[in-house]
């Protein structure tokens, strides 16, 4: 018998034993591994190979397809998708998100959720971006102990469909090996910057003794304790994605973010300016900071960027920028002057107030120290508030002065007696500091207002027509102290009744003598008058305009700080 007759003849036979089975050249091979009942003798060796040769080729395309399916289903990763807001748009509460992105980033499935009451109330659902925390977890599992906001992540197609909360017990954060030679770095880190910082502390304070020789008062003086370092993370590992970066400074960059469903603002500061972070998290901190004219605070966390430790101070976006940027790419009306001049003006009186009946607790003063239009933000109304408070001070009764009157701030904003170096260290003296500056961001605005008769001028910095765009502190102590100049005020803008009086104001806040020099709270009532009395009128008005109001009494030069 041939060997496909033999083949056939025990395919026929299994047909025979098994009804509407299929048969394949496995399945024949399964047969004639046994002895038959009916007699039927074993098929030969030639038999076999030719069956393990059908069985090779009959599954390559199977496993080709396999394997470009298996290709296909990585490349294309679904999540579970949803949004809170869907709910208020009355439309599917639900559903599936395909996950893009490029070949050599990873991606992976994310969710959030609250608890409210006791009931799971799901945030968001979906496609999160490549994140190392992400990495080979099959689970959604949240372990961070009872944060306001729950976060999972994972990989895995639909693996955020369940989500879990199983939080770390303090044996399984002790027993993982790994992490203590992070912990270890950090602990010598945080041992290792005050001990230098306190030597610096040392030798400042004595070069200043050694070259001032100022006596501390016995009056109302500032403090400036670094403290402990702040609690835990106040955000938790939330859904907080850095989107660009929008400004860098002296103590860091500042990055446009997106917290959840909304923009926020994050400063990064490196570990080597831990102070300013700390400070300004206390600042943020103190009793009665929330004013619509000082920047929202949201929260601080800390995070590791590889083996760098970086600090994270989260606040309000506000997408026109500072005043700076806004000033170079805009000109304003004398409304829009008036609007953001009075809410600025608001925003520091507020900060310099000592308020001991606020319904938060007792409000203490504060001295900003670096007042200048690049710390001054412009909310989408144009309303102004004050941010940036890594050099503030806040004053208490009976504390010492410390290391924290040396030559700070920003040079070409500095007062006289700051670039002196006779600071008193009496708290009228730092407000009358911050007033200084305060003119000198007035000046900005004026020569940028339209309200004038004549061409409006490029933005220019105070005193860049005399030192350019990066003095030395040379530069400003022989404009500034020795031949007392100031910023030029065109003769254009006394011809109009609202700005001459701005001019005025402007020189009573940047007055060599310091106790000359007006209150914040003087100059928001001062611009508020202004306002209501010189309307915006045409140049051939303004001859009758200055009659009416020439007679009119200004607030009191007097400060009232």
């Amino acid at each position: 018998m041939s060997l496909w007759a033999e083949a056939l003849l025990y395919a026929g036979a299994r047909r025979s034993d098994s009804v509407r089975r299929s048969i394949s050249p496995l399945s024949i091979l399964r047969v004639h591994g046994k002895s038959s009942s009916s007699g039927r003798s074993a098929p030969s060796p030639r038999f076999r190979e030719l069956i393990d040769l059908s069985a090779v080729y009959a599954g390559l395309p199977w496993i080709s397809g396999f394997s470009r399916l298996a290709v296909r289903q990585e490349a294309m990763r679904q999540c579970a998708y949803y949004n809170s807001s869907w709910e208020k748009e009355r439309t599917n509460r639900s559903g599936i998100e395909p996950c893009y992105g490029e070949k050599d980033k990873r991606r992976h499935c994310f969710a959030t959720w609250k608890n409210v009451s006791g009931a799971v109330e799901v945030v968001k659902q979906g496609c999160w971006l490549d994140d190392v925390n992400c990495y080979d977890r099959s689970e959604c599992l949240e372990k961070k102990d009872n944060p306001d906001v729950f976060f999972c992540c994972c990989e895995g197609n639909m693996c955020n469909e369940k989500f879990l909360y199983a939080p770390e017990t303090p044996s399984q954060a002790t027993s993982n090996p790994c992490s203590q030679k992070p912990q270890l770095f950090n602990t010598l880190l945080y041992i290792l910057v005050p001990i230098v910082g306190l030597a610096a502390v040392v030798l400042f304070s004595f070069w200043m003794w050694r070259h001032h020789k100022l006596a501390y008062p016995a009056a109302l003086v500032p403090t400036h304790d670094p403290g402990p370092s702040p609690p835990s993370p106040l955000l938790g590992h939330k859904p907080l994605q850095l989107l660009e970066v929008k400004a860098r400074g002296r103590f860091g960059c500042v990055w446009k973010a997106q917290l959840l469903n909304e923009y926020v603002a994050v400063k990064i500061f490196p570990i080597q300016d831990k102070l300013s972070w700390q400070n300004e998290y206390e600042i943020y901190s103190v009793n009665g900071m929330k004013h619509d004219n000082i920047l929202h605070f949201i929260g601080v966390e800390k995070r590791n960027n590889n083996l760098d430790l970086e600090l994270w101070l989260i606040t309000a976006y506000h997408d026109k920028g500072s005043l700076t940027d806004y000033l170079k790419a805009n000109v304003v009306s004398w409304n829009e002057l008036c609007h953001i001049a009075q809410t600025a003006a608001r925003g520091l009186a507020y900060l310099h107030e000592d308020i001991p009946g606020h319904k938060d607790g007792h409000k203490p003063s504060i001295a900003h120290r670096d007042i200048k239009s690049k710390n001054v933000l412009l909310k989408s109304n144009l309303t102004a508030c004050v941010a940036d408070f890594g050099l503030a001070l806040k004053f208490e009764a009976g504390k010492s002065a410390g290391d924290t009157h040396g030559q700070v701030g920003t040079r070409r904003y500095m007062a006289p007696e700051v670039l002196e170096g006779a600071i008193n260290f009496q708290r009228d003296a730092f407000l009358r500091i911050d007033m200084y500056a305060f003119g000198l961001v007035l000046w900005e605005l004026a020569a940028r207002c339209t309200a004038a008769d004549g061409p409006v001028d490029e933005y220019m910095l105070p005193f860049e027509e005399e030192v350019g765009q990066h003095p030395s502190l040379e530069d400003m102590q022989e404009v500034v102290v020795h031949k007392k100049l100031r910023p030029c005020l065109r003769d254009c803008w006394q011809k109009h009744p609202g700005l001459a009086m701005l001019c005025e104001t402007v020189e009573d806040c940047w007055d060599h003598e310091a106790e000359a020099r007006l209150s914040a709270g003087c100059v928001e009532e001062r611009i508020g008058q202004m306002q209501r009395q010189a309307p915006v009128v045409g140049p051939e008005e303004i001859v009758t305009v200055v009659t009416m109001v020439t007679n009119v009494d200004l607030p009191p030069k007097e400060s009232s700080l």
